[in-house]
């Protein structure tokens, strides 16, 4: 695998509907596409998916940008790679900047799938023809306003609710769930918004048969986690405290979660996604796949990864409509009445990029070949 031209983007999407999390409020999503092509003609399609500013962590869309330009890409024009993880091994030496490595490491592996004209889920050794997707929900104004939001997606087909909290928007609004959808497999994401001072409210919740809570605590916190897992039934799930598989081996030993969300872009791409599920499969931990409010690309990846053993829960895989008012692939994406969303069968991702909309929403764009630098 020899990459031979390099394209970056710069876009901006405004959402459908903004989306509100514990730490701020989205009515776009800022990101970056990378194209990567190699010596035989193949392309691969990456996301960067930063947010503007450093809220879930410390990259953001502009400095996400620098490293791509001045670190990454450069280094993809020194050597031949045999497979995606040749990529992954020789950047190491790059200190966390996980979603920019990751847009680059997704678009290798599209790359190596094309290069053995198989789906790039084959090419990860994933073993589903479809996956499970459920929904998820900001932080509304009022139980009441929840209520009318998860009745909508319901009608859709989707099972499972994941709900945004936030201290002094949480236990009422899970009341108020379970009395109205008493079944219906509900979890909650606090997106480190707590501390070990609220483990009373999290022990009052042990009470409405969540699935599961997702990163109550710390971000960069293991050990606290522990306590908390400890004191309640309701299972933990880490998401942005799991950076690559020796977190995941920390957490896993500790007792620190029973659940882990594989962010691939949190973690670097697929390469290390897999790694880590390979880990927890292995230690009696299931996972499933989170989501970045990812357009098309992003998606198409994390439906890959989503085939792979291990991956138990429903994932936050959402139609391409959920977020958007036009897709940057085809086909579009939809999920049956089951809430299942069938994995493509052609080689790559199985999704092509919709330059219409890709070139209506980019910013900038930059191209790179081995004499650019």
């Amino acid at each position: 695998m020899k990459i031979t031209k390099a394209t970056i983007r710069q876009m901006k999407i405004p959402l459908k509907v903004p989306f509100r999390t514990s730490f701020g409020l989205f009515p776009a999503k800022d990101f970056s596409v990378v194209e990567l092509e190699d010596d035989a003609g193949n392309k691969g399609y990456g996301e960067c998916s930063a947010f503007f500013r450093p809220w879930y962590n410390e990259e953001t869309t502009e400095g996400a940008l620098v490293v791509l330009k001045n670190f990454i890409i450069p280094s993809l024009f020194q050597l031949d790679y045999d497979s995606p993880e040749n990529f992954h091994d020789q950047t190491d030496w790059i200190r966390k900047n996980k979603m920019a490595r990751s847009s680059v490491d997704c678009a290798l592996w599209e790359i190596y799938s094309k290069e053995l004209s198989i789906p790039e889920w084959k090419a990860l050794g994933g073993n589903k023809t479809e996956v499970e997707t459920g929904v998820s929900l900001g932080v509304e104004a009022t139980p009441a306003d929840l209520l009318k939001t998860i009745e909508k997606y319901m009608a859709q087909g989707y099972r499972r609710v994941k709900c945004k909290i936030k201290p002094g928007k949480d236990i009422e609004y899970v009341k108020a769930i379970r009395k109205e959808f008493p079944d219906i497999m509900l979890m909650v994401d606090a997106n480190s918004a707590y501390t070990l001072k609220d483990i009373d409210l999290f022990k009052e919740m042990d009470q409405y048969g969540l699935l599961m809570i997702e990163q109550p605590l710390s971000c960069d916190d293991i050990v606290d986690h522990r306590h908390l897992q400890a004191s309640i039934q309701t299972p933990i799930c880490l998401d942005e405290s799991i950076l690559d598989v020796d977190d995941a081996r920390r957490a896993i030993e500790l007792g620190s979660c029973k659940i882990i969300n594989i962010k691939v872009a949190r973690v670097g791409g697929l390469t290390e996604a897999r790694k880590i599920q390979k880990y927890a499969s292995e230690h009696g931990v299931y996972v499933w796949s989170g989501g970045m409010l990812d357009a098309g690309i992003a998606r198409g990846h994390n439906i890959a990864a989503a085939t792979l053993p291990g991956y138990q829960y429903p994932n936050d895989l959402p139609a391409s409509d959920r977020y958007y008012a036009m897709d940057i692939v085809t086909p579009s994406t939809f999920i049956d009445q089951r809430a299942m969303i069938r994995v493509p069968q052609k080689v790559g991702t199985g999704f092509e990029p919709n330059w219409e909309v890709i070139d209506k929403y980019t910013v900038n764009k930059w191209e790179f070949t081995k004499d650019s630098f």
